[in-house]
């Protein structure tokens, strides 16, 4: 049998990573548009690219995918599409199943995860579905052809994802592993934690310029700023993190790729003299939770952790340039009356007006009818975050009379 390995490999080389295939980066709703602009700014070979509800089609090769997962900021993960048919029972999904060449794609080892979704579909039932397609990637990926492969050193759960949609199929592996604003670098959670991608989405909406100071003044678990000393250090949003697509079969003749790639994103990392990025917080031990999370990955030189009460804060201490001030304040759960965040943005938007002429700035609210405390002229935009449907407001203070605009 161990002919049949340089035939195998061929077929993995010709069908997986040489082929223009059709991917779909995943997105939070109503960041499609910005996530598009990621993608086509990148060194990719892709086409027709296209934003649709929930993320962005493209059809590129695997060495795009790569790339993808690791500069997309605005991306939750990226799917390979690996199969679409139609089937209106089970029997026909069975042999439909049964033809997809799974021993491309997975080794016999994997833990395989399924995430199935059905309407408008004779098959509804997802165990059942689910049930199916396990027993078909089984019989494919346990010829023998498939075990000279061996086991991978650093096996990857695999996830299916099916979507069944009047009786049609869309059959993808997901390329990613754990959601992708899993940056690698936070160990610390926070009661209300902003994902890393909305971060980069406010960022990107709020014409963040990492030359440009950044202000975080209640950083929570440091998501703001850590996004953007990423920025100002030029790393690649997925630098400190594994993914799924290194435990494909097709891994083992495209690393030599996906090393000479990352080498090539290492050379652009250059960590500023001095932290353009100043964080703050009102908790002490969360100041002290976030120094920690940051000491293993070099980007103490991009920010400045520091133990103080917004309100007591004056840029001119840390910075003589206009730039931006990003705020995450605390509400819902944390307020526990409207009444109470109404107070709150209301001391933020006359902070802002008094003592930031000049300044960009991005502040998260629950709700857009809660923005007519602010005292300032902005921009919305909604934002999806962690369940809850929050606003985005976005703006420049007023310069002094003295003062140019930034």
């Amino acid at each position: 049998m161990l002919s049949d390995r340089p035939a195998f490999e061929k077929r993995i080389k010709r069908h997986v990573i040489g082929r223009f295939r059709e991917y779909f980066a995943g997105t939070a709703p109503g960041l499609e548009s910005l996530c598009l602009q990621e993608l086509q700014a990148l060194p990719l070979t892709i086409h027709k690219a296209q934003t649709c509800p929930g993320g962005v089609l493209f059809h590129g090769r695997l060495i795009d995918c790569y790339r993808a997962n690791l500069y997309l900021r605005t991306a939750n993960r990226v799917l390979m599409r690996i199969g679409t048919f139609k089937a209106a029972g089970f029997h026909e999904l069975e042999k439909k199943c049964s033809e997809l060449p799974w021993e491309l794609f997975l080794e016999p080892s994997h833990e395989i995860a399924f995430r199935i979704r059905a309407k408008k579909s004779r098959l509804f039932h997802t165990a059942a579905i689910a049930d199916r397609f396990r027993s078909s990637i089984s019989s494919r990926i346990s010829s023998p052809q498939q075990t000279l492969h061996g086991r991978n050193e650093r096996q990857q759960p695999q996830t299916v994802f099916v979507r069944v949609v009047d009786n049609r199929f869309t059959v993808s592996l997901d390329s990613s592993g754990v959601n992708l604003h899993k940056r690698g670098i936070k160990t610390i959670g926070s009661t209300a934690p902003l994902r890393e991608t909305t971060a980069a989405a406010v960022l990107m909406l709020a014409g963040y310029k990492p030359a440009k100071p950044l202000l975080d003044p209640m950083c929570g678990s440091g998501t703001f700023s850590l996004e953007a000393a990423m920025l100002a250090s030029n790393i690649p949003a997925g630098w400190f993190r594994d993914f799924a697509f290194t435990g494909w079969p097709a891994h083992r003749q495209a690393r030599k790729r996906w090393e000479h790639m990352k080498a090539e994103g290492g050379k652009q990392i250059s960590f500023p003299k001095q932290p353009p990025v100043l964080a703050s917080d009102i908790d002490r031990r969360v100041c002290n939770a976030f120094k920690k999370a940051i000491s293993g990955h070099e980007l103490g030189a991009a920010i400045e952790i520091l133990h103080r009460d917004f309100f007591d804060i004056q840029p001119q201490n840390f910075t003589h340039r206009s730039g931006l001030v990003v705020i995450n304040p605390p509400y819902g759960r944390r307020i526990e009356t409207p009444g109470g965040i109404r107070t709150l943005l209301l001391r933020i938007g006359t902070k802002l007006l008094r003592d930031f002429p000049g300044w960009k700035f991005a502040l998260m609210v629950p709700a857009k009818s809660m923005l007519q405390q602010i005292p300032l002229s902005f921009r919305t935009f909604p934002i999806f975050h962690g369940g809850l449907q929050v606003v985005a407001a976005i703006g420049t203070v007023p310069p002094t009379a003295d003062q140019s605009p930034p």
